[in-house]
């Protein structure tokens, strides 16, 4: 059985992940941290695959 509030969950995970990408990304460029930038490139993946995979 889904849950009747899946899309929104998802949509508010992405916002989530988009975000954290952002600021860890300004963060690592601003203090030239190459672990930030990968953190949030990686969260900038994730956020990407969900909109894909989970389209509604």
């Amino acid at each position: 059985m889904r849950c009747p509030n899946l899309a929104r969950d998802l949509r508010r995970t992405e916002y989530i992940l988009v975000l954290a990408a952002v600021v860890l990304i300004a963060a690592g460029a601003a203090g030239e941290s190459w672990w930030l930038l990968g953190a949030g490139v990686w969260a900038l993946i994730a956020g990407g695959l969900i909109e894909v995979i989970y389209r509604p």
